[in-house]
Formats: C-alpha cells, sequence, structure tokens
C-alpha cells in the first residue's frame, strides 16, 4: 500500500471527526483527491483550486529568489558603495548576497503562512468544512509586497487582520470582496506607515543604522521622485532587470513580464486586465507629461519629479508592474465579464498613476487604486451586463415577423441573441 493509499485510509478512518478537515488539507496538499462527482455532467481533470494556486506560486518564485539576491545586493552597496563596471555574476549573484537576503526574507514568508495558515485552519475546523485554498498564494504575495525588514510581529497582526476581516467574515475563499494580499498590505500602511514608506526601509539594516556615523540610504526611485527631483542614478536596465530598492518581489520587471506571461498561457490570468492596466497607466502618465510639456506646472512644485519622469517608465519602477500581474488579476475579485476586465483594468492602472503622483506621504498608488477597483467591480459588471441585456432586448423588439405561408408555420426571424 502506497503513501496515497495509506493517507486515503486514515482519512476514512477518522471522517466526522472534529479535526478531520484539517487532516484533509494535509491530504491533498501534494496529492489529487479521490472525491468525484456523483452526478451531473462534468470533466474528469486533477486541476483542482490547489493545482491552481500552485501555479501562481510558481510564477512568484522567482520574484522571490531575485529579491533575496537584491536585499543582500543593496545592503552591502549601501555600506561599501555601488560598483562602477557592475557584473551579474560577480556582484549580484553572490553566496554572500544570497545568504543575507534569505535570513531576512524566510521569515517573513515563514511567518505569513505560519499565521495565516492557522487562522484557515481554525476556522476551517470551527465551521466544520474543509480548509480552503485560497490562502496558498496570498501566503507568498504578502512577504513580496513589503520592506525588507518589516517586523515580524507587525506583519502578524497584519496577516491576522487581513484574513479574518478581510476574508473570514464575508464566507471565505471565493467571497471576500477584497485582496486578501492588498487588505494586509493597506493595513500595514495605515496602521504602521513609518515603516511602509521613507527612505530607511527599502534596504536591510538602514533602519539600525538611523542617526549613528554608518547611516545608509535606501531611498526608491518614486521616494526619490516624490520630493521634486528628476534625475537618478539608476539606468533603465537597472529598473527593468530590478537592480534598485524596494518591496522584496517588486522590483524586477523583467520577472513579472515572465511571471504575466506564464499565467497567460496557462489560463490562470486575464490578459484583458493586464493589457489594460498597462494601457491605463501610459494614458495617465502621458497626460502628466503633456502638463509638464505645456509648462501649466512650475519645476519648483513638488509633483514635478513624478509628473515629468516618462510615461511608460512609471511600468519600470514600484510596484504597480508586480500589482498588474499578480493582484489586478486575482479572479474573486477582479471584474467577471470581458467588457468588464478591460474597464477594470485600465481604471487600476489611471488611478495607480494618478495617486502615485499626488500622494505626499507615500508615492505609491497601484495598491490602493487595486482595493478601490475591488469595490466598484460588481459594479462594473452589473452595468456592462445590463447594457447587454438592452441591447438584446432592442434586438428583439426589432425582430421581423414573416407572413404565414399556407402549409408552412409561422416563422420568426430574429437575428442571434
Amino acid at each position: 500500500m502506497g503513501l496515497k493509499e495509506k493517507l486515503h485510509q486514515t482519512k476514512l478512518k477518522y471522517q466526522g471527526k472534529k479535526m478531520a478537515p484539517a487532516f484533509n488539507a494535509i491530504h491533498t496538499f501534494l496529492y489529487s483527491p479521490n472525491e468525484t462527482t456523483h452526478s451531473g455532467g462534468h470533466i474528469r481533470a486533477v486541476d483542482d483550486l490547489k493545482r491552481t494556486m500552485n501555479t501562481v506560486i510558481m510564477a512568484l518564485v522567482p520574484c522571490l529568489l531575485f529579491g533575496m539576491f537584491n536585499a543582500g545586493y543593496q545592503h552591502y552597496s549601501a555600506i561599501n558603495g555601488f560598483p562602477e563596471n557592475f557584473s551579474v555574476m560577480e556582484h549580484f549573484i553572490t553566496w554572500d548576497n544570497f545568504w543575507l537576503g534569505a535570513i531576512t526574507i524566510l521569515p517573513l514568508v515563514i511567518v505569513s503562512y505560519g499565521v495565516g495558515l492557522a487562522i484557515e485552519f481554525v476556522f476551517a475546523v470551527i465551521k466544520g468544512h474543509e480548509v480552503e485554498e485560497g490562502y496558498l498564494v496570498t501566503g507568498m504575495l504578502v512577504p513580496l509586497i513589503v520592506p525588507v525588514d518589516t517586523p515580524l510581529w507587525m506583519l502578524a497582526i497584519a496577516v491576522a487582520f487581513g484574513v479574518v476581516i478581510g476574508k473570514e467574515v464575508f464566507g471565505g475563499t471565493g467571497m471576500n470582496i477584497l485582496n486578501p494580499a492588498l487588505t494586509i498590505r493597506a493595513f500595514l500602511f495605515f496602521a504602521y506607515p513609518t515603516w511602509m514608506s521613507g527612505d530607511k526601509v527599502w534596504v536591510h539594516g538602514a533602519v539600525e543604522r538611523a542617526g549613528t556615523a554608518d547611516a545608509i540610504s535606501g531611498e526608491t526611485i518614486l521616494g526619490y521622485l516624490a520630493q521634486g527631483n528628476s534625475d537618478f542614478s539608476y539606468s533603465l536596465s537597472d529598473m527593468f532587470f530590478g537592480f534598485i530598492p524596494g518591496s522584496v518581489g517588486e522590483t524586477s520587471t523583467f520577472l513579472i513580464l515572465l511571471g504575466g506571461l506564464f499565467l497567460v498561457f496557462s489560463k490562470i490570468a486575464s490578459w484583458r486586465i493586464m493589457l489594460s492596466a498597462v494601457l491605463g497607466s501610459l494614458a495617465m502618465g502621458l497626460i502628466f507629461n503633456g502638463v509638464v510639456a505645456a509648462e501649466w506646472i512650475p519645476e519648483y512644485s513638488k509633483f514635478y519629479g513624478l509628473m515629468s519622469f516618462e510615461y511608460w517608465q512609471h511600468l519600470l519602477v514600484g510596484g504597480l508592474a508586480f500589482g498588474i500581474v499578480y493582484m489586478a488579476t486575482d479572479p474573486v475579485t477582479g471584474s467577471q465579464t470581458n467588457k468588464g476586465k478591460w474597464i477594470y483594468g485600465f481604471l487600476i492602472g489611471f488611478m495607480s498613476v494618478m495617486i502615485r503622483v499626488f500622494n505626499p506621504g507615500y508615492p505609491e498608488g497601484v495598491f490602493l487604486a487595486i482595493l478601490l477597483l475591488n469595490v466598484f467591480a460588481p459594479t462594473i459588471d452589473h452595468y456592462v451586463i445590463r447594457g447587454n441585456v438592452k441591447r438584446r432586448m432592442k434586438r428583439l423588439k426589432n425582430a421581423t415577423i414573416l407572413p404565414k405561408v399556407s402549409g408552412e408555420v409561422e416563422e420568426l426571424k430574429t437575428e442571434t441573441v
């Protein structure tokens, strides 16, 4: 008897017990369940919710590994100075960089999964239903969208809030109206703003060294531009490949792009939302560039730096690309209709850049824009469906009824509805 059969026999033995949901969750983590539908048409497949979530996690792993190397690279470069002749193999992919990043970031991953899954198990046992797999992706997303030195106790409180208030109170996976990972991020932003913004939290060790002779700065490009500056030392390749300060997994646009293509071709994420969000961000960036070109805003304005930033480069810095690929495409909280996805995505990109420019305290807007559109997604779908119904009713009214022909039944000539 193999391991899978043994686990199945144990499942049957403890079926109906209080802790059965917790055991079943472990049982089906690596194996597809033996349960099948007993009535109605169905397709036999193993791509259940857990496998879908694991596919998204696979798309996130490269961002996690890159974040580990980048955490070490930013730390040592801030202390010793950035290398003049940068080489990826010599200066970035090193054991020192990876080790520092691993011991800093892995605790964030452990706390995120430990606290979140513990709450999921408790609710499943209390309610007597199976453990839902939705937190598998959320648990990986959370460490990737926070600063590298976020205190573990702070992250634990935020995760508990996000899972309970942002998800379980609505009924669990599939019932929540807000993206759980962004709910956690929003809680951290409003409850502990000094740990989510500024020029110290983005590089490991910068907070500890603040106010000392060994102080270092880890200011992001957006933070620098938000101060009214318009020039910085990072190249386009640095921004595209991710050799810049920022949240753990949000810096490499290149890896995010590869992850997005993987999700699109595996039919997990909607390409309509991704493409429309990119178009929305480009449109808003072009408007701001036009304002600067028309000299409607003086150079000494605090908004000048971000408004004069090249419209397409907004996609290379901050969390915009990461949010578009991995969070805006959440199938639960996003729009469900095809036309609604275009509207939903476009507004996310458009408002992300707008909030990024006009938010004085924190020059980033993607998580606020996505949360706002999560709330309006059902409304968007409602009016899209209502518009479709009206158009079909109009076509039906304009249908032509042909006269009877002897020996034939009355025919109704209508357009396809």
